[in-house]
């Protein structure tokens, strides 16, 4: 299925002989033929490269367009000679009416292609209607291959559903199908021979997009991954890769390895603007038209609607907004500084909401080893998956990130929890344990049988209580590791979120870690670190909770100790003098044998 829609009675605009409309040309003549209308602001996702961190605040639902303002305005703007429609978010699929209005603009004269941004969430489920209505085009935003990775950035599951997506439009036809896919330094560049693979045997456009400057998301050049960057990476991989003739105003240059079914992208935003040909205007979903996706300059369209303004009157707002469209954007650096939308108000458009914690190719042996081995046979998996008709299945992963500030570094894995959010402090002097219920001696190891051969301990009889259980470790990191972890330099990435991220992981996967531990099904893992100025320290604390017939003290030991490794592994390049120390249990309540406190 070609990016065309259904043939139709009536006769296109572009087939007329009319001049293209005045009112959405430029001052510099480029003509404005491709609308892109944004139908909410909401979104079922909470991404961390697209939604600031503090939130950000909804427009009232009286305060956006309705479903017919936004076909008035599509007709107006095709009868001026727009061909091209997209509809954005937020997230358009969660819009209870979003076949209706696909329904809808098919109907206008003149319309070649209505097409929809997804983050695939829904899309398996919707797009039989929406292909009926007259959906043509389908771009599907999808950052990493690794699931564990995928719930870590969007902070929900739904991997499956997005691959369910992307099946669903190749089995219906859709070719290209295409994929966005914003690359950030330390947090999924690595991933990009692995996307392109997948081009090999399906009908894909992996678009690679380079990070974008926007209101709330901290703009970092150095995460940026240039266009060059990636094609130099790429052409490693494959000397061979073609480039293919540009389509006017096209925003991608495409390239292609012969043999490969589908093709890659680039989406030169920053390094290599396409101002000159740019033929794009935007409505928000309050009824703002933005002329350029980094300008901040915007004119309501809404308001003169509800003000009752003629079709005149609107068209002389238009042609006025279009007039003052600036040649190209301020460049990378300026952007950086302008005030804009975040990008969730605009459109749903894959940017970054903050520097992410930088994750290196260990992320993968650390928070998902089940699931990734080779990252060269990966693809392949999902390429058979796919044909398959099947889905990867996603693994249990932490789903908080919690950003960083100077002097001094939080991380907790539980952001709203009532714990005191300060790890065991490590100025305290050591004290004696004690136990709030009694402690019984054992004359035996709980682990070892009569004959002294190991065994595993038989917990059937006993009856099921609330577990909870908290453990501690500290990493002496040095002066030279410890300023470059405070100040978040580390070239491996931010050694704080990983380790904490492998602090979860690895309390839910103590029983396959420690031989004689049973399995237990957490309900609750929390990892927190604070950095001691006074001893060039990581105090790591770990807290486990449970519902069960026995303790949960080794998951909160595994996950403070795996944490304290997983700092190591992050500075070992910059210091081997770093000390893993007081590893130890700091408290646990539940079970036959009381409770202990360390005081």
């Amino acid at each position: 299925m070609q990016d065309q829609m259904p043939s139709r009675p009536r006769p296109f605009l572009g087939e007329r002989a009319a001049p293209f409309s005045a009112f959405l040309t430029d001052s510099f003549g480029r003509r404005h033929s491709y609308l892109r209308i944004s139908l909410t602001e909401r979104c079922n996702l909470r991404c961390q490269y697209c939604m600031p961190e503090e939130g950000v605040p909804l427009t009232p639902k009286a305060d956006l367009l309705t479903t017919e303002e936004i076909l008035t305005l599509a007709r107006l703007f095709v009868k001026e000679g727009v061909d091209k429609i997209r509809l954005t978010g937020g997230e358009p699929l969660i819009r209870p009416d979003v076949v209706d209005i696909v329904a809808q603009l098919r109907r206008l004269e003149g319309l070649r292609t209505i097409g929809i941004t997804t983050n695939g969430i829904n899309l398996a489920r919707l797009l039989p209607q929406l292909q009926k209505a007259g959906l043509s085009a389908i771009n599907i935003s999808l950052d990493t291959l690794v699931p564990a990775k995928f719930e870590f950035i969007v902070r929900r599951k739904g991997f499956h559903k997005v691959m369910e997506g992307i099946h669903k439009a190749i089995e219906l036809g859709y070719s290209p199908v295409k994929v966005n896919c914003v690359v950030m330094r330390g947090l999924n560049e690595d991933e990009l021979l692995d996307f392109v693979a997948l081009t090999e045997g399906l009908p894909l456009d992996v678009r690679f997009i380079e990070y974008m400057p926007f209101d709330g998301n901290r703009w970092n050049f150095k995460k940026m991954v240039s266009y060059k960057e990636m094609l130099d990476t790429l052409r490693q991989q494959w000397p061979e890769l073609e480039k293919l003739p540009e389509e006017e105003s096209s925003t991608a240059k495409a390239f292609k390895i012969p043999g490969f079914r589908g093709q890659v992208s680039f989406i030169t935003s920053m390094s290599e603007h396409f101002c000159g040909t740019c033929n794009r205007l935007r409505i928000t979903a309050d009824g703002n038209l933005k002329v350029c996706l980094f300008g901040n300059s915007e004119v309501s369209l809404r308001d003169h609607l509800r003000g009752g303004a003629s079709e005149e009157e609107l068209l002389r707002v238009i042609g006025a907004a279009v007039g003052r469209k600036k040649r190209q954007h301020a460049g990378m650096f300026s952007i950086s500084q302008m005030k804009n939308r975040p990008m969730i108000l605009i459109e749903l458009f894959l940017m970054r909401q903050d520097s992410p914690p930088a994750l290196p190719s260990t992320f993968r042996n650390s928070l998902c080893v089940q699931v990734l081995r080779h990252r060269v046979s990966f693809s392949s998996q999902i390429v058979t998956l796919w044909k398959g008709g099947g889905v990867p299945q996603v693994p249990l992963v932490a789903q908080q990130w919690l950003g960083s500030s100077l002097p001094q570094r939080h991380f907790s894995s539980h952001p709203d929890s009532d714990a005191n959010p300060k790890c065991l402090s490590p100025t305290e002097p050591q004290a004696p344990a004690a136990s709030s219920g009694p402690l019984p001696d054992s004359k035996q190891l709980t682990h070892v049988d009569t004959e002294g051969r190991m065994a595993m301990v038989d917990v059937g009889r006993k009856p099921d209580t609330e577990r909870v259980a908290v453990a501690s470790a500290v990493v002496l990191l040095g002066p030279v590791a410890f300023k470059l972890i405070q100040e978040n330099q580390l070239k491996k990435g931010d050694a704080l979120a990983v380790a904490q991220l492998a602090g979860i992981q690895a309390a839910k996967l103590t029983s396959q870690l420690i031989p004689l531990c049973h399995h237990v099904a957490l309900s609750h893992v929390q990892v927190q670190l604070e950095l001691d100025r006074a001893r060039h320290a990581a105090v790591i604390q770990a807290s486990c909770r449970a519902r069960g017939p026995t303790g949960v003290e080794m998951e909160a030991l595994t996950s403070a100790a795996t944490a304290a490794l997983a700092l190591y592994d992050m500075c070992k390049a910059v210091s081997r003098d770093i000390v893993l120390a007081e590893i130890k249990l700091v408290s646990k309540t539940g079970g036959q044998r009381g409770d202990f406190h360390r005081t």
